[in-house]
């Protein structure tokens, strides 16, 4: 089984899935695309054109089975591995995690146009900023703080629904947004930060994340390139 990732570094939707499956201990074989100008002629459209009618990562490859969207692929292991705790095991609950997860799907634009996933980053100057112009992105912060919370008291934690599964994946990248811009948010909302980024498959994720030191001009609105 092979998962077919960007830049961790800049990757939102590839660092779920990887993060799900390092977690819990299944093993696959990474396949990193570097991310490069997305022409169709580059190396990451022309790699991608036999397998991926979206031209996008993350994906889930085994065999001739080609999974292309990220909930698809989280859906696709829980279906394999009914066993781990990926989903919740109460109906009820269960349906509310996958509402959880739609809900990032398609929401909180704001944040994620505002603040970009940029894990080796400390930018708080930044969030200063993006805080004190964009009424949006305070708006999805304080969403994300409800949810979060309502979860938390519902399940009693340590993670959103109990055991870390495919919702709390789901968020990580959320997560990091949060710690690299350093947004105000509560006590509570940075405990839950905590335990997820002391999470081995998030640990790793962000480890390998910093280790790359690519630095791509159109994924840094922030910053300029360092000095060779």
């Amino acid at each position: 089984m092979q998962l077919w990732i960007g830049n961790k570094n800049y990757s939102s939707w590839s660092m779920r899935p990887w993060v799900l499956l390092r977690h819990f201990g299944l093993p696959f074989e990474e396949v990193m695309l570097r991310f490069d100008s997305f022409e169709a002629d580059s190396r990451f459209k022309t790699a991608l054109a036999p397998l991926a009618p979206t031209g996008k990562v993350p994906l889930l490859v085994d065999g001739d089975l080609v999974v292309w969207d990220t909930l698809a692929i989280a859906e696709t292991l829980a279906e394999r591995h009914p066993e781990l705790p990926m989903w919740p095991a109460a109906p009820h609950e269960r349906a509310r995690a996958r509402s959880l997860c739609a809900e990032m799907h398609a929401g909180f634009t704001a944040l994620r146009s505002h603040c970009p996933q940029n894990l080796e980053a400390q930018l708080p100057e930044v969030g200063r900023k993006v805080w004190a112009e964009q009424a949006g992105v305070r708006a999805d912060v304080a969403r994300l703080e409800a949810m979060w919370s309502e979860a938390l008291a519902r399940s009693g934690g340590p993670f959103l629904f109990g055991e870390f599964g495919i919702v709390d994946a789901y968020y990580a990248p959320v997560v990091g947004r949060l710690q690299t811009y350093a947004l105000p948010v509560t006590a509570g909302t940075r405990a839950y930060m905590d335990r997820v980024l002391a999470s081995p498959g998030v640990a790793a994720f962000v480890a390998e994340a910093c280790a790359e030191h690519d630095f791509l001009d159109f994924e840094e609105p922030y910053r300029t390139a360092p000095a060779a």
